[in-house]
């Protein structure tokens, strides 16, 4: 499994694919759990994503319990301040719910440190500099290691680095965004900020809800179950585009699958890329998913198919 930095020099070394754990304590039980983060570790992937809003916080939970005995195999990283704060009176940005959400993490992830704390939102209501500086104090006192952000657009993520720069923090290292294929949106906007400066792109829904595993046909119905039942994405799909993406994928001896993963690693951009799982054997597929080295002029190829 090829590896990335996050955090430049000296850096955490994190595998290209990484599992996105918002299915854990929601669909998928602590077996379950533990059976996928099993299988992950066996394929090479060691980076794992979670919330404190993940399975109403049980996914930290059932990943603490999972990773018993073998924390220095892996790489953990969660997040703040979805939709509330844990501190009476204070904003989901504020130093102090920063740092209380922080400690409950680390109870609930049964670990003593977080390689990497996100904020999952940003709150109109608490100045940047007020939640990085918290952030930075536990990166002092050696709770977490490095902090990142989500759903940053790319003129909050540009007045981060500018008041990072300001005031001496070393400010957000990673930015998670939707980002697939089908979904471009932050190439003209947060994109060319984070690679000004050397921050690392943790895309999520990189298969596009399953659409860009192949498995989907235009009128068939989503299976039970599955996350396209009942989504609108499946009803409004070109299907037209994605059996041209398939046909040049199997012009080259690939499924649309390791196009899909393969196109988003083959990004300089790219610190990881975070493939949700919600079964064991997903892991096998999604740790080669990667493997295909897109060349300039095959990406320049692929782009040219998405834009007409």
């Amino acid at each position: 499994m090829d590896t990335r930095k996050i955090g430049g020099e000296g850096g955490l070394q994190v595998s290209i694919v990484g599992v996105g754990c918002n299915a854990f304590g929601k669909r998928v039980d602590e077996k379950g759990t533990h059976a996928v983060i099993d299988a992950a570790l066996d394929a090479e992937i060691t980076f794992f994503d979670t919330a404190e809003s993940y399975g109403g916080g049980l996914s930290e939970e059932y990943i603490g319990t999972g990773i018993k005995g073998r924390r220095n195999q892996l790489q953990l990283a969660t997040k703040f301040g979805h939709s509330h704060s844990n501190v009476e009176g204070k904003a989901k940005g504020s130093a102090d719910n920063v740092k209380f959400t922080a400690d409950k993490a680390l109870k609930a992830l049964r670990t003593d440190y977080i390689d990497l704390f996100q904020q999952h939102r940003p709150d109109p209501d608490t100045p940047v500099t007020e939640t990085m500086g918290a952030l930075e104090d536990l990166v002092n006192e050696g709770k977490i290691r490095y902090y990142g952000c989500s759903f940053y657009t790319g003129a909050e993520m540009q007045e981060a680095v500018n008041e990072a720069k300001k005031h001496g923090l070393k400010g957000f290292v990673t930015a998670q965004n939707a980002w697939n294929m089908l979904l471009r949106d932050i190439e003209e906007d947060l994109i060319p900020v984070c690679d000004a400066n050397n921050i690392g792109l943790l895309p999520y829904y990189p298969i596009a809800k399953g659409l860009l595993t192949g498995k989907y046909s235009k009128g068939a119905q989503a299976p039970a179950g599955s996350r396209m039942e009942g989504d609108s994405d499946l009803a409004n799909a070109d299907f037209d585009l994605l059996e041209k993406l398939d046909v040049y994928a199997k012009d080259h001896g690939y499924d649309l699958l390791t196009l899909a993963i393969s196109w988003l690693a083959s990004q300089s951009c790219i610190a990881c890329v975070i493939s949700g799982a919600s079964k064991a054997d997903q892991l096998a597929s999604n740790s080669v998913a990667a493997r295909w080295k897109l060349s300039a002029t095959q990406l320049s190829e692929v782009d040219a198919i998405l834009r007409t």
